[in-house]
């Protein structure tokens, strides 16, 4: 189970949206970084996921390991999450 989800956002993408609306129907909460409010963080998501682009999620699990989704990959989420 998810201890901690952190999502890498932008203000215009869709499918960070997407992935915050995916969050909330399954009643997780999530903390988010708008990466255009904070400039100094994109290095830190890119350094995390390799790419330039949102949403990046970051799940931490209860055992402090974690996992890093790129996109809208539910495929990816719904397992990381659960």
């Amino acid at each position: 189970m998810a201890k901690d989800i952190t999502i890498f956002t932008t203000n215009t993408c869709s499918y960070c949206v997407m992935v915050k609306r995916w969050l909330t129907s399954k009643g997780l909460t999530y903390q988010e970084v708008n990466i255009e409010k904070n400039p100094e963080r994109s290095q830190e998501v890119l350094s995390m996921s390799g790419a330039l682009t949102v949403p990046v999620t970051v799940v931490t699990r209860q055992d402090d390991t974690t996992e890093v989704i790129v996109g809208y990959n539910l495929a990816r989420l719904a397992p990381a999450v659960a």
